[in-house]
């Protein structure tokens, strides 16, 4: 006689396995990919280019950059030129639409690119809004590859022990409508001369 009861059970057992290991690997994709996208608020973009002292000079490039608002505010406010690097293709469409409806195209493009793959070389600022996990694994990179003197913002979340040259909060009610806190930290780092990392 076949025992529904426990094949059931197994199987129950198995599906609890999977589903728990599928929690995990979304939670580990979520912190490696930087995160959800979360849009940054408009004050929290325009104190992020203010505290970098961005210019028409500068070459903005926002990793993880969602619908483009920090590059096309960088374009727009200030004369920069830029690139945003995002996984999420419909979300650099749609900051590539925005970029040619703002008649910008010729000043920022934005790539569908893993950040940690992406060209960062040509930046003098490179604005971040990553989770920790992302912010830890980009650290190298960004040491690695910027010039001294390159300027790096920061929403919300700093690089550990790299301590920030400078950081600003700014207490705001649109970010609660977004992630529940009422405030925004916003950090600068400054890139140093190869003997001083």
């Amino acid at each position: 006689m076949i025992d529904f009861k426990a094949i059931f059970k197994s199987l129950r057992g198995g599906l609890a396995v999977i589903l728990a290991t599928a929690a995990v690997a979304q939670a580990a994709d979520v912190a490696l990919t930087g995160g959800p996208y979360v849009p940054t608020p408009p004050r929290v973009v325009e104190e992020m280019l203010r505290v970098a002292g961005v210019t028409n000079g500068d070459f903005v490039i926002d990793l993880g950059s969602g619908d483009g608002r920090i590059v096309i505010t960088a374009a727009q406010k200030h004369g920069a030129r830029g690139r945003g690097y995002d996984i999420d293709r419909e979300l650099v469409a749609r900051s590539n639409a925005a970029a040619r409806k703002l008649g910008l195209e010729q000043k920022v493009g934005f790539v569908e690119e893993d950040v940690l793959k992406a060209d960062i070389r040509e930046a003098t600022v490179v604005t971040l809004y990553l989770l920790p996990a992302m912010m830890h694994e980009l650290r190298a990179k960004l040491l690695r590859e910027l010039k001294p003197g390159t300027r790096i913002v920061s929403h919300d979340f700093d690089f550990g022990d790299w301590k920030p040259d400078r950081s600003v909060s700014l207490e705001l009610n649109e970010k609660y409508d977004i992630t529940g806190s009422w405030s925004s930290i916003i950090y600068l780092w400054t890139v140093p001369q190869p003997g001083a990392r």
